[in-house]
């Protein structure tokens, strides 16, 4: 009789990784460096999952690259924002759950918990759909065997046990790697007009006129700042051995720092190659109306000239939607064990969260059709975004409080450019949902 594997616990449960990474103290500083550079590249593999191919190729295909400047503002809004789940994992010495589950009137507690649970299950929503689209892009399987496939990916992640972090941030770095390769090879295909991307960058208020344009870029702005990457990067930069003195966590927020910018900037050169290769691809040649990635790969060869580029289009949509299988687990089991107090084997987690995701793709999939992936997959990062504000609130909050902070509170700087990142998203969703309900 089949049995599931025998894991006690889970292969990166916050509690057991914490302080598993060694700083020896007499390294050099470059060295100091390579050891610390790791958590900012399973952040960044949120930056660019399924999801965001869904935002960028249909803003690029409708609206050239009108909307790249939304990409870059949303990408240095992640730096800032991740930044600062950084300083207070590495100061307070707790995540961002376990914080507010402290903090906070447990009616609360759980309601913020419920939230985060629902940017969850909407990100592996993503990822099933992105998943079970390569596969079917690649290998012809019909899009509800692709679906019910992903299922399976629960034993990648158990293979995974007692690897170690570092492996894990390893293997991460080759499947983010591969997807960054993919798209700089689409990138010399295609030729872009790079003025045009130059004009992308300045940003247009007339496209808040456009609903369609500001749906889009709410869109992006939900699939590039993801909840619960907010509470995950809290948890992992723990992994990091780090001294209690103000020194050594000043030396240690330098380095986490930079390991932020450089993960996040290789994930915003990737979104803004989706984004320019639909431009280049479908927009300039009048093909406005590619919303869907399926026709995105079926169009790219016969525009190119060549089946490699449909080839790597579905070979780094593929690696996406795995690579962001992951971290979406062990930020499942942060915020599980976080607002929770709760340990539970790692196959318990993924098996529920991507049992939870799994019915609403597949009734998609079923009800919709198959030509509805891509729609699907930008209202599930409509749908992070509206939840956003949630996991925002409380990390403003807590990381400007000398009670807790001490020195390394924000400054007036900090506190003004992240509650004006949240008042942007907070009036970005009503705007959104005042749309919908007078619609």
């Amino acid at each position: 009789m089949f049995q599931l594997p025998k894991f006690a616990t889970a292969p990166f449960c916050p509690s057991e990784v914490q302080g598993t990474v060694a700083v020896p103290a007499g390294l050099s500083g470059f060295q100091k460096l390579l050891r610390y550079l790791g958590p900012g590249l399973l952040i960044s593999v949120g930056y660019m999952d399924p999801g965001n191919w869904a935002t960028d190729i249909a803003a690029g295909s409708g609206f050239g690259t009108d909307l790249l400047f939304v990409v870059g503002l949303a990408s240095l809004a992640g730096i800032l924002l991740q930044t600062l789940c950084a300083r207070l994992g590495l100061v307070a010495g707790k995540d961002l759950a376990r914080l507010c589950r402290d903090h906070y009137p447990r009616p609360v507690a759980f309601i913020l918990w419920i939230f985060a649970e629902l940017a969850i299950i909407a990100c592996d929503v993503a990822e099933v759909l992105g998943s079970a689209l390569a596969l079917n892009l690649l290998f012809g399987l019909p899009l509800w065997l692709g679906v019910v496939l992903t299922g399976f990916d629960t034993f990648i992640v158990l293979s995974l046990k007692g690897r170690g972090f570092r492996q894990l941030e390893a293997i991460v770095l080759g499947l983010v790697g591969t997807i960054f390769l993919c798209f700089a090879i689409e990138i010399l295909m295609l030729q872009p007009a790079f003025a045009d991307v130059a004009r992308g960058l300045v940003p247009k208020l007339s496209l808040t006129q456009d609903p369609e344009a500001f749906y889009l870029a709410i869109g992006i702005i939900g699939a590039t700042v993801m909840p619960h990457n907010l509470y995950l990067h809290s948890s992992i930069v723990q992994t990091r051995v780090t001294r209690p003195d103000e020194q050594s966590k000043r030396e240690a927020i330098r380095f986490a720092t930079i390991d932020i910018v450089v993960a996040l900037l290789l994930a915003m050169l990737v979104n803004a190659a989706i984004l320019i290769v639909a431009a280049t691809a479908f927009h300039a040649t009048g093909q406005t109306e590619v919303t869907e990635i399926d026709e995105a790969y079926r169009l790219l060869e016969p525009i190119t000239g060549t089946a490699l580029a449909a080839i790597l289009f579905g070979l780094a949509l593929l690696v996406s939607g795995q690579s962001s299988t992951f971290t979406g687990t062990v930020a499942g089991q942060v915020i599980l064990e976080g607002f929770l107090d709760l340990k539970i084997p790692c196959y318990q987690r993924r098996l529920i969260t991507r049992g939870l995701a799994l019915g609403p793709a597949l009734i998609g999939v079923l009800w919709l059709g198959e030509g509805s992936v891509g729609k699907l997959l930008v209202l599930s990062q409509v749908v992070l975004t509206v939840q956003l504000p949630f996991a925002l609130w409380p990390l403003i909050r807590f990381t400007g409080n000398r009670a807790l902070m001490g020195v390394f509170a924000s400054g007036p700087l900090m506190k003004t450019l992240a509650w004006s990142i949240f008042a942007v998203i907070a009036a970005a969703n009503s705007w959104l949902l005042w749309g919908l309900f007078a619609g």
